[in-house]
């Protein structure tokens, strides 16, 4: 295998582990001796000196890491403090509309209702900070129970669930139309 390449492995490996790694680590994976895999770690480093890159790999006691040269790292703090744009998707807003409408509730109960595993679509609900865990319901297993937080009132610009609407008979039915022909053009049927 030519130098270029065994470079640009070394390369993806420090950027994609974003920690150090060790020079024999490196070395074995590349099938190569720790002297090879050296002087090849040292020519990444000479390219990376360069004014046009705002990278840098350092050593640090045996091992090799890429990281941020310090000169740039004012334009690093100003891209982490923008605020980041929260995306609900379908799948976000289906299961939060369940736990704000059924809390508290634990996941199993959701997914009940949802008819799939809703792991991530809660984890992520946690993460926005939309939900949030509000102990344990006292059965087998001590499932986590979880309902909406302060910050989905505000979101969603309500002082308490209580103002949630409120659907009728007559909705749920149509509702529940709308998703039979909904899977029976998915299925083919």
């Amino acid at each position: 295998m030519e130098e270029k390449k065994q470079e640009a492995i070394i390369e993806a490996i420090l950027f994609t582990v974003g920690e150090s790694v060790e020079l024999e680590k490196l070395a074995a994976v590349l099938e190569l001796d720790k002297e090879k895999t050296k002087t090849l770690v040292e020519h990444l480093r000479k390219r990376y000196e360069s004014d046009t890159c705002g990278m840098k790999i350092i050593e640090l006691d045996g091992a090799y890491q890429m990281c941020t040269k310090a000169e740039y790292y004012e334009y690093l703090i100003k891209i982490a403090k923008q605020p980041k744009k929260r995306v609900l998707t379908d799948v976000l807003l289906e299961t939060l509309s369940i736990i704000a409408y059924k809390q508290p509730i634990t996941k199993a109960e959701v997914e009940k209702i949802r008819g799939v595993s809703s792991d991530h679509a809660v984890n992520k609900l946690v993460e926005y900070n939309l939900v949030c865990e509000l102990g344990r319901l006292d059965a087998p297993g001590r499932p986590m129970l979880f309902g909406t937080t302060e910050e989905f009132l505000r979101s969603f610009g309500v002082e308490s669930v209580d103002e949630l609407p409120v659907l009728n008979e007559d909705q749920v039915e149509e509702f529940k139309h709308q998703a039979e022909e909904e899977m029976q053009l998915k299925l083919g049927i």
